[in-house]
C-alpha cells in the first residue's frame, strides 16, 4: 500500500481550515456585524489539501511502479471513505427516526440515496436546500455536499492527470 510522508503543515492548515469552519457555524456577531465569516475558506482549504494529497499519492504511484492502477486508487478510497460514511449514516438513521416526521423521513431517504451515490451537492442544490435555512435543520445529511464534490473530483482527476 502506498503511502505519503508525514507533513506536519498539512496538519497545521488541517486546523485552520477546521477553526474556519466551526467558527463560520457559531455565527458570532459583535455589534451586528458577523466576526468570523470564513467557513467557506475552511472548506476551500480542506478540498486544496485532497486535491494536492490525492495528486501527490497518484505521482508518486507513478513514479514507484512506472504506471498508475485507478481499481486500486479507487479500492483505497472506497476503504477510507465508505465505513465512515456509512456509521454516520446509521447514526443520522437513529436520529431521524426519533425526530423527523413522515414527509421528511421521504427526504430523508433522498439525502442518504444521494450521499451513498456521492451526489448530494447535486440533491440539495436542486432541492434548494441551504445552510442555515430554517428548512436545513432538519436535513440530517446537508453537510453531505462537500464529500460529494470530493468524491466527483477523485473520480474524473485521475483521469486527467
Amino acid at each position: 500500500m502506498l503511502k505519503l510522508n508525514y507533513r506536519p503543515e498539512v496538519d497545521g492548515l488541517r486546523a485552520l481550515a477546521i477553526i474556519a469552519v466551526i467558527f463560520y457555524h457559531f455565527q458570532i456577531f459583535y455589534f451586528n456585524n458577523k466576526i468570523f465569516q470564513g467557513g467557506y475558506l475552511g472548506v476551500d482549504i480542506f478540498f486544496i489539501i485532497s486535491g494536492y494529497l490525492i495528486t501527490l499519492l497518484i505521482l508518486k504511484e507513478q513514479k514507484e511502479t512506472k504506471k498508475f492502477s485507478i481499481i486500486n486508487f479507487y479500492k483505497r478510497r472506497v476503504r477510507r471513505i465508505i465505513p465512515a460514511l456509512l456509521v454516520m449514516i446509521l447514526f443520522a438513521c437513529i436520529i431521524g427516526w426519533l425526530f423527523l416526521l413522515p414527509y421528511q423521513l421521504i427526504d430523508f431517504l433522498n439525502s442518504i440515496i444521494s450521499s451513498i451515490g456521492f451526489s448530494s451537492n447535486f440533491y440539495f442544490h436542486y432541492t434548494g436546500e441551504r445552510y442555515f435555512n430554517e428548512n436545513g435543520l432538519y436535513k440530517l445529511l446537508l453537510h453531505t455536499w462537500s464529500l460529494s464534490v470530493e468524491e466527483q473530483f477523485c473520480f474524473i482527476f485521475p483521469f486527467t492527470l
